[in-house]
């Protein structure tokens, strides 16, 4: 006997899916005030369904960020702190043996939950870090033999220090191409530092926010990014920009057909802030640093002389030599 098919939920539409954005991040704003641009960007890597990595100097908000983005999405949150002597079963979980039933059962690390802050990552050893790849990639965790799967929607958001820094170890390349963005935040304008010295009364901004949206409302606009349509032209056109990071002459590896899927994801859902159903280059362009400047490997890099910047700029050029269709 057939059992009964699942109802399936009708998406949203694009008009609500804006609304919804627009008022993700406005309550993003209250807690990161002046970085409107990069609320703007953090929330549509989350509503694309990629993880996000976040670059910068200490002390800029870039964990008030993160924890805005769960409390504004009900999400269930955890931080883990990455320190040198952090182990992989300190963030996956472990068996626990149970002596009274001589039986092991698993006990989920904090890994097990929908919204996960990966702090200061880079300050890990490369064997703790390389821990989230799985998760990252397919959502589980495979410890013993089993296979555990992780909470949905499920989203890793890491910070870092510059890799300058000291106690800092560079992430691997194939765990910064997990990465759907990477954005810096940078310090607020000087009128937003002294209003922040005026206003603030030593408790933490997101104590003050509410939830705008649900896990349950982030699933359906993940599915309407999935289905935004992207046609032949956008997608050659994205092609060509991966191909001409290849062929730059100061990169010396560029983008990867993962970066090419991601940068489409990407524009998918930039496309939901202006109520389309469709993608166009200019989204394209607006997402190209973002997804793109962290996969690059510049030659720059190979000798001791690169800038952070410097990926960004590169890009920058290449989207005004590749010519957009119209």
């Amino acid at each position: 006997m057939n059992s009964p098919a699942r109802a399936v939920s009708p998406l949203p539409s694009v008009a609500s899916a804006r609304a919804t954005l627009e008022r993700l991040a406005a309550n993003l704003s209250l807690a990161v005030q002046g970085k409107d641009k990069e609320t703007r960007l953090a929330a549509t890597s989350l509503v694309a369904g990629g993880h996000l990595l976040l670059e910068d100097v200490p002390g800029v908000g870039k964990t008030t960020l993160v924890e805005a983005l769960a409390r504004s999405c009900a999400l269930s949150f955890s931080r883990v702190q990455f320190t040198a002597d952090l182990m992989p079963a300190d963030i996956l979980g472990a068996q626990v043996f149970h002596a009274q039933t001589a039986t092991f059962t698993f006990r989920p690390g904090p890994l097990f939950r929908q919204l996960v802050l990966a702090d200061e990552l880079n300050r890990a050893p490369p064997r703790t870090q390389s821990a989230l790849l799985e998760a990252m990639a397919q959502g589980q965790v495979s410890l013993d033999g089993a296979t555990h799967l992780l909470p949905r929607p499920f989203t890793v958001v890491a910070t870092q220090n510059p890799v300058d820094f000291s106690g800092t170890y560079p992430l691997p390349d194939s765990q910064l191409d997990r990465f759907l963005m990477r954005l810096s935040l940078g310090h607020p304008a000087p009128e937003v530092e002294a209003k922040l010295l005026t206003t603030r009364d030593g408790s933490s901004p997101v104590e003050a926010l509410s939830a705008v949206t649900s896990p349950e409302e982030l699933s359906s606009l993940r599915a309407l990014v999935a289905a935004q349509r992207l046609d032949d032209t956008v997608a050659e056109y994205i092609v060509r920009l991966a191909q001409a990071t290849r062929a730059h002459g100061d990169i010396e590896r560029g983008a990867s057909t993962r970066a090419v899927i991601a940068l489409g994801m990407a524009a998918r859902a930039y496309a939901l802030w202006e109520e389309r159903d469709f993608v166009t280059p200019g989204d394209v362009r607006a997402v190209l640093g973002p997804c793109l400047a962290h996969r690059l490997l510049l030659r720059s890099a190979t000798q001791g002389s690169y800038t952070r910047d410097e990926a960004a700029h590169l890009l920058e050029e290449v989207a005004r030599k590749v010519v957009a269709p119209r």
